[in-house]
Formats: structure tokens, C-alpha cells, sequence
């Protein structure tokens, strides 16, 4: 009490920092709404970008149609962001109810409030003092003066306003001190805002996760679903599976363009086709167009774009787990038991590897049989496309992997494709047009 009646302002001074530091939070918390303060539920979801970008996605899906992937995309996050945006906006709604406004109640009234008595206080002491000193003064007068009645009545009344005043002063300093000592004593609620704030944020953030956690299924199986799936750099099981193919698609397509117009072209596969037109013909194959016409006069881009394919395999098509025994096999000193090693090692590839190989040797033996025209012999071929077709599984780049084995792989792939028929009896080629391989016809070999 004593420090409120002398004006000591070191509690003032505390009171106005909380006041201070409440404000400024306040305000910075505000600015980390996406809605419009003191807005109905309706109006602030209308408002939230999230759900501007759910109205743009779901509009954008529904343009696109059933048709594209991206539009089903579109779809179904549009329709997440849209519950992300009702959450937000829940969670918007319950921190300015439970933390910004009691924060600004706090900040605007409560502590202002107090401080305003502080102010009322003191300017109530000085009236007393004022009243003190007048009385004191009459009281004086009365020792010294002549008309004694007069100059008592007169003492009398500033008695009365003295002890009115002394009275005011009581009353503020108590009600001071009582407010004083409540906020301090609610120091703790105060406190309270914040561990609100945070659960808030934390409800928020798990309802939001539990909203993308049981979208995000059915998304992933749209996407897995979806068949038009680039083909280049994708692993041949899966390219296959996605497909319902027999023979990767980028293979059977090449191989059936070289079989009308590249089979007497000279250097083939050893010529670099133009990078922009090889570039062009992969992203054909990717999409899996039928409009491939343009790329019949340029077998080289053909050949670049079957040799890229090969290339690209995550897992080169003669397997990186029998790595090992194709070298120990293409070791073997007597040429008929190389033979039959090579025989043994090709017999344990796995089904897909093994059907592509075989489709893929099968032409090269067709095209080796032209090797007077297209220069092209089962050595030849061999070692420009072996090394596109076993490497061994190091670290290092793909041409430093080929340079290591290529001795190696020319002896692996020159006999099995001088012996075709021998490893792979079974099979023959089919005449049937381009248009049956996009259409995922599989003629058999």
C-alpha cells in the first residue's frame, strides 16, 4: 500500500509491459490469420486461399475430364484442400475465441483499466494534499485572527473536504490494490493463452494430417492405376505390368519401324541419330502415340531411341544377378562348352527379361543377315549394343561400367546372336503393322 500511495512506479511500470508485449502479440497473431477477423464461419471459409485453390483445382479437374490423370488429380486434392480449408477455418474460429480475445481484453481494457487508477490515485492525493494544506492554513488564521467563530466555521468545512478527500484516496487505494492483486494473482489464466494456442495448434495440425492421411490412398492408387506411364527409365517388370504388354513397347516399336525401312541402313545402330529428333521420337514412345510415321525415313533415331531404351534400364536386361555368371561363362576356353555355358546362363533369366532378350536377339539375327549391305556383322553389333545390354553393377558412370566389360560382353552377345535359332528355337517374326504394337498386340516371334 505504502509503495501505491508514494507513486512508486516500478509496478506500473511491470503492468504496462505485460500490456506492451500482450498488444504486440495480439497483433502479430492476427497477422497470422488467413481469414478476416470477427467473420462468420461461412464468410471466413469463403475467403481462405485454401479454398480459392480448391475452387481453381476442382474447376481445372472437371475441365480436364475423366479422360487425365491430372484431371483426377485436380479432383480429389481440390476436394483435400477444401476439408484442409474447413479446418482451418475451424481452428481460426476457436483461436479467436479462446486467445485473441481474451489477449485483447488483457491488452485494451483490463490492464488500462488499472492503470487509469493508478492515474485517478494519484491526482486524488493531490487533492487531498491541497485540501490538507488549505486546512492547515485555516487553522492558523484561527490562533492569529481576530473573529475566532468565523475563521473556526471556516477550518471546520476544510476539515470536512480534507477528510472527503482522504476518503477518495482510501477508496482508490483499495480498489487499486484489490485490482492489483487480482491480476497478479491471475497471472497464471493469463499465461494460460499461450499452452491454449498451442493445443489449438497441435488439435489442428492432427486433424489436417488425419485429412491428407486418408486422401492420400486413394490418390496413390489413381496414380498406380494410371497405365500411360513414361517407359524410358522404367523398370521392365513394372513397364510391363502397367501395360499389359508381353514386349516393353519402346522395343517392340523400334524394332518393328527397322524391320520396313532400316534393315539395309548402313551402320546401324553405331551412326548417332540427331539428338533433336531422337529426343522427339522417346517422347512419342513415352506417350505411347501411334503417330510415328515421320520417323520411318530415319532409322538412325530408331535405332538411337531402342539403344536409349536399353540404356536406361534401371537393371540391364541381362540381369545384374547373373552378371557374374555371363563372364565366367563367356570365360570358358572349348567354344561348344562356352556355348552351352552362355545357354545355362540365358536359361535363368527371369520370364520378362528372358521374352524381351529373345525378341530383341531374334531381330538382331535378321539384321545380321544383311551385315553385306548395312556392314553390320554379329560382332559389329555386339559391341555397340552389348554394353546396352550388360554392365556391371559399380559405382561409376554408365561409359566407365562399359569400358570395363565390354570385352566381356562382346564375347556374351556375338554368339547368341550368330546362334539365335539355337538359344531361342522357338518363335518367328510377324509382318503385322506398327499400329498392332501401340494397340498392345503381341505378335509372336
Amino acid at each position: 500500500q505504502k509503495l501505491l500511495v508514494n507513486g512508486d512506479d516500478v509496478i506500473e511500470r511491470r503492468m504496462e509491459l505485460v500490456r506492451v508485449v500482450s498488444h504486440n502479440t495480439h497483433k502479430r497473431m492476427v497477422s497470422c490469420l488467413q481469414g478476416h477477423i470477427g467473420a462468420d464461419a461461412e464468410k471466413r471459409h469463403k475467403k481462405l486461399p485454401l479454398t480459392s485453390l480448391s475452387q481453381a483445382m476442382v474447376e481445372g479437374g472437371n475441365q480436364l475430364g475423366e479422360d487425365s490423370l491430372i484431371g483426377k488429380m485436380m479432383e480429389v486434392c481440390g476436394d483435400a484442400e477444401n476439408r484442409l480449408a474447413s479446418e482451418l477455418m475451424q481452428h481460426e474460429l476457436q483461436i479467436e475465441k479462446d486467445v485473441l480475445d481474451p489477449l485483447s481484453q488483457l491488452a485494451e481494457v483490463d490492464i488500462p483499466n488499472i492503470l487509469k487508477q493508478r492515474k485517478q490515485l494519484a491526482k486524488l492525493v493531490l487533492d487531498y494534499d491541497s485540501a490538507r494544506a488549505r486546512w492547515l492554513q485555516a487553522t492558523k488564521s484561527i490562533i492569529s485572527g481576530t473573529n475566532t467563530q468565523a475563521l473556526t466555521a471556516k477550518a471546520d468545512l476544510l476539515k470536512e473536504e480534507m477528510d472527503e478527500a482522504m476518503n477518495k484516496v482510501e477508496l482508490c487505494k483499495d480498489q487499486l490494490a484489490a485490482d492489483m492483486y487480482s491480476f497478479f494473482s491471475k497471472e497464471g489464466d493469463y499465461a494460460r493463452y499461450f499452452v491454449t494456442l498451442l493445443e489449438a495448434q497441435a488439435d489442428y495440425h492432427r486433424k489436417s494430417l488425419t485429412v491428407l492421411e486418408n486422401v492420400l490412398p486413394t490418390i496413390q492408387a489413381q496414380q498406380d492405376s494410371w497405365t500411360e506411364k513414361p517407359a524410358f527409365g522404367t523398370g521392365l517388370d513394372e513397364h510391363l505390368k502397367r501395360s499389359g504388354r508381353e514386349i516393353a513397347l519402346p522395343l517392340e516399336a523400334c524394332v518393328m519401324m527397322l524391320l520396313e525401312t532400316g534393315m539395309k541402313e548402313e551402320g546401324l545402330f553405331r551412326i548417332a541419330a540427331g539428338a533433336s529428333k531422337l529426343k522427339k521420337l522417346k517422347a512419342a514412345l513415352d506417350c505411347s502415340t501411334s503417330q510415328l510415321e515421320e520417323f520411318y525415313s530415319d532409322p538412325h533415331a530408331v535405332a538411337g531411341a531402342l539403344k536409349s531404351y536399353l540404356r536406361e534400364l534401371p537393371e540391364p536386361l541381362m540381369s545384374y544377378q547373373l552378371y557374374d555368371d555371363w563372364i565366367q561363362a563367356s570365360s570358358v576356353t572349348d567354344p561348344d562348352k562356352r556355348l552351352q555355358a552362355l545357354w545355362v546362363v540365358c536359361d535363368k533369366l527371369p520370364k520378362n527379361n528372358k521374352t524381351n532378350l529373345r525378341y530383341l536377339v531374334k531381330f538382331l539375327s535378321k539384321l545380321a543377315q544383311d551385315s553385306e549391305v548395312n556392314k553390320m556383322t554379329p560382332s559389329n553389333i555386339a559391341i555397340v549394343l552389348g554394353p546396352n545390354l550388360l554392365w556391371a553393377k559399380t559405382e561409376g558412370t554408365l561409359a566407365e561400367m562399359a569400358a570395363a566389360t565390354s570385352v566381356h560382353v562382346v564375347a556374351i552377345v556375338e554368339p547368341i546372336i550368330q546362334h539365335a535359332d539355337w538359344f531361342f528355337p522357338e518363335g518367328r517374326f510377324c509382318g503385322c503393322p506398327l499400329s498392332c504394337v501401340i494397340l498392345k498386340f503381341h505378335p509372336p516371334l
